[in-house]
């Protein structure tokens, strides 16, 4: 078959997935077959040659329609890509669709979606959710047949990867901060953001991962990183705080995995853990009130006839296209960084952060990596969501949010299934330990026999 019957059939695949599912909101077909017909005729391959990536919908993509899944974006299309989508390209991989996320990355399930915007079901139940906020992400990935060769772009601020990937049923890679670059990225939390990959295995991960990981001179915040040496896991150490939360029938799942792996562990105390949840929740409606300014109907974001006084206009338009979660932020984290709180709250938050980051790498110092179940309880269904109050829904981040509050890389694979859903497997190592994740992942997959 040639890469562009490929590339046909793949946007085909797509649109009828989408059909069903709803996990993408662009597919960009005419894109994807200018771009394979210019692949062509290039003599280097590149190691995404034949490859389709779908690419979450914060990030930028030149001339593709790019909304961070907000209605205050809905008519944005980027002059230019992001720099992992330029190194994708430059490596041969094709764009070809823009999945569906909760707006701006605020939300635990994939329910919050711009204006206009169908939520997407998961592909093992249509009555749940599929997980937030990289939903479309971890849909497309489980749902586009083995012969598509697609793999999934996906971002992660406190578990927007993990979380999919454990109610979809695929792996969920999430880098240190810094290995790869966030220009072109629309920001959620600018200290927390990362973005990170979606595939049916850990291979399919690592691939699009390798592309991406780089130093890029348009993000100050990347950085460069020698590879360490790839250790040989031998012993793992399991976060009781980190359970505390879990379903018991996620604990069977998850202890039975570990048995399975037949290596050394234990269970060690990690108190701080308990205020992770709090601290996260702070420190990223601070930054996403900061970022969510600039969309005030003039410069940036959704504009319309300026009538009246300019806090007049700034309010019509943020009261039209801000949807009742993303105003919840943005009151949030102005109050958490106004004069005579900043001390209490933010500057709290931070100080027990570092203490987090203290606290993991005096653990890595005696386990090779860290487990816990990847979320707390499976995929619920959206008549259980609605029932939630906005706390209990920030709750259930409490097994995602400690590396990624931390910056540590962490991956997410696929264990086994509750009530015929599915279960994951949370892996952490070391900041700039991907190579060691990566083997250890696999393994995993070996031994659970789990590869896709």
């Amino acid at each position: 078959m040639s890469l562009i019957e490929s590339v046909d059939k793949a946007i085909e695949e797509a649109e009828k997935i989408n059909k069903k599912l709803n996990c993408f909101i662009t597919i960009c077909g005419d894109n994807a077959r200018s771009r394979a017909k210019k692949l062509i005729s290039q003599k280097n391959k590149g190691a995404l040659y034949g490859k389709v990536i779908s690419v979450k919908d914060a990030i930028c993509t030149k001339g593709i329609r790019t909304t961070a899944g907000s209605a205050i974006l809905t008519n944005y299309i980027p002059p230019f890509n992001a720099s992992v989508i330029e190194k994708i390209e430059q490596e041969g991989g094709i764009v070809i669709g823009k999945t569906a996320m909760d707006h701006f990355g605020f939300g635990t399930f994939c329910t919050n979606v711009g204006h206009g915007l169908p939520v997407p079901h998961n592909p093992h139940d249509l009555q749940r959710a599929a997980g937030g906020s990289s939903g479309g992400a971890g849909v497309a990935t489980f749902s586009f047949s083995n012969s598509a060769n697609h793999i999934a772009l996906a971002e992660s601020t406190g578990g927007s990867i993990t979380a999919p990937a454990a109610f979809c049923g695929v792996v969920g890679f999430t880098p240190t901060y810094g290995r790869v670059s966030r220009y072109g990225l629309i920001d959620y939390a600018n200290s927390l953001d990362k973005i990170g990959t979606m595939g049916k295995n850990v291979e399919e991960a690592e691939l699009l991962a390798g592309v991406i990981f780089g130093e890029d001179k348009k993000d100050e915040t990347s950085q460069h990183q020698e590879t360490k040496t790839v250790k040989k896991v031998k012993k793992i150490g399991i976060i009781k705080e980190m359970l505390n939360n879990v379903d018991e029938k996620i604990k069977k799942v998850f202890w039975q995995s570990i048995y399975e792996l037949g290596l050394e562990y234990e269970e060690i105390s990690f108190p701080l853990i308990d205020y992770s949840v709090a601290s996260y929740y702070i420190i990223a409606t601070a930054e996403a009130s900061s970022n969510l300014a600039r969309y005030y109907g003039m410069r940036y974001g959704a504009q319309e006839e300026i009538t009246g006084s300019f806090s007049e206009h700034f309010s019509k338009i943020r009261s039209k296209y801000f949807s009742d979660e993303e105003k919840r932020r943005i009151i949030l984290g102005t109050f958490v960084r106004t004069a005579g709180y900043k001390e209490k709250y933010y500057i709290k938050a931070l100080r027990v952060r570092e203490k987090i980051n203290e606290e993991f790498n005096l653990l890595f110092k005696r386990f090779d990596v860290l487990a816990t179940p990847s979320m707390p309880i499976i995929a619920p269904r959206f008549e259980e969501i609605a029932k939630l109050k906005p706390i209990e829904v920030y709750a259930l981040d409490s097994c995602t949010i400690p590396p990624n509050l931390a910056c540590i890389p962490h991956l997410s694979i696929p264990i086994g299934k509750v009530n015929n859903m599915p279960v994951g497997l949370q892996i952490m190592c070391n900041s700039w330990e991907e190579d060691t994740l990566f083997r250890f992942g696999k393994e995993s997959e070996s031994k659970l026999g789990l590869i896709r």
